[in-house]
């Protein structure tokens, strides 16, 4: 691990104050990505800046038809949320089947979106409810927030502080996880909402990615069968020593197929 300098943030302010000044400065979160880069000597911060001690950031509102957590809500306490059970189930299994005990207890909501892992689980839940990520200085559609692989539209000095998600008819998340680190080989969000059927995969390519056919086929008929002569093209699928595209292919079917399933309970 390199050296650096450590400041625990007070305010949003003051963090957005450090970040915005210095271009290596890096935010800490819950730490389940960026200590890790750092033990390895992947990363080289010149200044970390803590979020942790700054109560804002945290916390679970229902207001009306939408869900509001913080930036700095841990997994456990979205999957253990009766508020978030009661009103969208689907976000609280979401949560609960990421990692391990110890990185659900560790790992935040903002960390996770703002890391952008294109292995992560959060993103198909934002991207599957059509959230909407809130920050310090706007609000950015979870469509138009992820843009590739660890690369998101916040701008130098922009913070999340919370994601407001819609609250859909049925929803549900199911995925091929990795045994090991438990990341998504595949993942499939899917939201019976408001607005229409999203269809949202995480793992399966550099960023997550919505499948416009399935939501259409959804659509005029929201049933397992309707979905599973559907088979999203190898070509940008992600392929590597756990999977190559042509599985990944085929799990998206499967596991878009078993989120259906799921939903209709």
């Amino acid at each position: 691990m390199y050296p650096f300098n450590y400041q625990r943030a007070k305010s949003v302010a003051d963090a957005a104050a450090t970040v915005s000044k210095n271009a290596d400065a890096k935010l800490l979160a819950g730490g389940q990505s960026l200590i890790a880069a750092l033990k390895l000597r992947l990363a080289r911060p010149s200044d970390l800046v803590d979020l942790g001690t700054i109560d804002e950031l945290r916390g679970i509102q229902v207001d009306g038809g939408s869900v509001t957590i913080g930036a700095m809500t841990r997994h456990a306490e979205v999957a253990a949320s009766a508020e978030v059970k009661k009103a969208i189930p689907a976000l609280a299994a979401l949560a609960g089947c990421i990692g391990d005990r110890q990185v659900r207890n560790m790992g935040t909501l903002g960390g996770s979106v703002a890391h952008n892992d294109p292995a992560a689980d959060y993103p198909a839940g934002l991207v599957g409810l059509g959230a909407t990520v809130n920050t310090n200085k706007r609000k950015v559609a979870a469509d138009q927030f992820f843009k590739g692989m660890y690369e998101t539209a916040l701008d130098a000095g922009e913070i999340i502080t919370s994601v407001s998600f819609p609250r859909p008819k049925r929803a549900a998340y199911m995925k091929f996880k990795n045994p090991a680190s438990r990341y998504a080989i595949v993942g499939v969000f899917v939201a019976d909402t408001g607005s229409g059927v999203r269809v949202a995969v995480t793992g399966a390519a550099p960023a997550v990615f919505r499948v416009p056919e399935m939501e259409k086929a959804l659509a005029a008929k929201f049933a397992p069968e309707s979905v599973a002569n559907i088979r999203v093209p190898e070509k940008g699928l992600n392929s590597d020593l756990h999977a190559k595209a042509d599985y990944r292919a085929h799990l998206i079917t499967v596991m878009a197929k078993r989120a259906v399933e799921a939903a209709l309970k």
